[in-house]
């Protein structure tokens, strides 16, 4: 069952698009104003906007395809003027889709203004319905302020239940019910006032620079996973999954790493997230690299393996339609996905959301870049959901997969706290 929203002038009317070149404004998320925020950035680099020039909110299985017949009619109809020609610039959507079939809710945005930078080369993009006004410079907004004292409580299950879920986990998979499925929990975050989300968002980026800091309808994080990029014909995608928590010594460290690299419980749930990747990229593809051994990720908190899958299209599929394919991966569902996603539903015990859905943006050309929206968290107000989830494969342990967990949701915990 999926939803159609309402006719609204935006549906009706013809976008009007203008990108033109600019000078450096300074760091893309500085410029963000305190509503109506999207937000997509890597090491500096990376796409913001703000305002609401055209919106849909898709749900249940068919919310993938009712988004993309959505935004296929807004770029049919919509002018554009496009004095840039990257990956990124003209007519561009955000979006946040829901894990699940059932319930969910899922948005694409096209923001009025967007501002990008890519390769030293900064553009703005000013959208409206019927017609536009001038295309302007953008300047830094005022600092963003803390909300005050933040304190934690356990989301739908404490630790103890979370670690029971596991063990009944495992007691499938022993029994040959399934190969492995990932299953996560939530914290709540409270604090006195509403949460300005550029708060979390700057100290995201600054601690995470390797992972895409992200934002779209309350929907934010720092996502290590890039689930699929599209651009001009390639394809790439990261797969992550076996993780260890850093000690914060280097030494120590190095040594994990190499017992992560080694651990055959992890090596087979790694190998599940890529066979699952890359059998779902292979119908599009006119050729594909596929590592046979993955490699180390170091993260400030966690060290992850990864693998990055890359091909050649062969198609007219956009990135949109490669990450519906992709979605659920072994990554953040498990194997065979079916069985996963019903026991995810059994045994977690909460509605995911839009949480280890894909989250990213798309261009009138089909490029875009999709992570999954993971080390991520809700806006509801004064009240911030944060996720975590973990792969469970034969021989996991509970209480180690709690503490990996817990590890999973230090970027945002810490990113809702106030400056030390």
């Amino acid at each position: 069952m999926s939803s159609s929203p309402a006719a609204a002038p935006d549906d009706v009317r013809s976008l009007v698009v203008r990108t033109a070149a600019i000078e450096d404004p300074g760091p893309l998320l500085d410029l963000l104003p305190d509503a109506e925020q999207t937000a997509w950035v890597r090491r500096g680099e990376g796409l913001v906007g703000w305002g609401v020039a055209a919106s849909v909110r898709t749900s249940g299985a068919d919310r993938f395809d009712d988004a993309h017949d959505w935004w296929r009619d807004r770029t049919r109809t919509a002018v554009v003027r496009d004095e840039v020609r990257l990956p990124g610039t003209g007519l561009v959507a955000f979006g946040s889709f829901a894990f699940a079939d059932d319930p969910g809710d899922s948005v694409l945005v096209v923001p009025e203004v967007v501002v990008g930078r890519r390769d030293g080369t900064w553009w703005v993009t000013h959208v409206g319905v019927s017609t536009i006004g001038s295309v302007t410079g953008v300047h830094p907004t005022a600092e963003p302020a803390h909300p005050g004292d933040v304190k934690f409580s356990d989301g739908a299950l404490s630790g103890v239940e979370w670690e029971q879920a596991v063990a009944e986990a495992v007691r499938r998979i022993d029994a040959g019910e399934l190969e492995k499925v990932v299953l996560a929990r939530d914290l709540l975050a409270h604090t006195p006032s509403p949460i300005d989300v550029r708060w979390p968002l700057r100290q995201l980026a600054e601690e995470y620079p390797s992972c895409w800091t992200f934002h779209v309808d309350r929907m934010f994080g720092a996502t290590p996973e890039m689930l699929v990029r599209r651009e001009r014909g390639l394809v790439t995608s990261r797969v992550l999954a076996g993780t260890i928590r850093r000690t914060g010594d280097d030494a120590h460290d190095l040594q994990l790493a190499a017992s992560l690299a080694r651990s055959s419980k992890d090596l087979e749930e790694h190998e599940y997230a890529v066979r699952s990747v890359a059998e779902a990229l292979a119908p599009h593809c006119t050729s594909m690299n596929v590592p046979e051994a993955p490699f180390v990720l170091h993260l400030p908190n966690v060290m992850h393996l990864a693998t990055d899958v890359a091909g050649v299209i062969d198609d007219r599929t956009t990135s949109l339609e490669l990450a519906a394919a992709l979605h659920p991966s072994a990554a953040v569902g498990g194997t065979p996905t079916d069985s996963a996603v019903a026991v995810i539903a059994e045994l977690e015990g909460m509605d995911r959301g839009r949480y280890a859905g894909p989250v990213g943006w798309i261009d009138a050309s089909g490029d875009g870049e999709w992570g999954i929206a993971l080390r991520s968290g809700l806006l509801e107000g004064s009240t911030v959901r944060l996720f975590a989830g973990c792969g469970i494969v034969a021989g996991s342990d509970p209480e180690a997969e709690l503490a990996e967990a817990q590890a999973k949701f230090v970027p945002v915990r810490n990113a809702l706290l106030p400056p030390a």
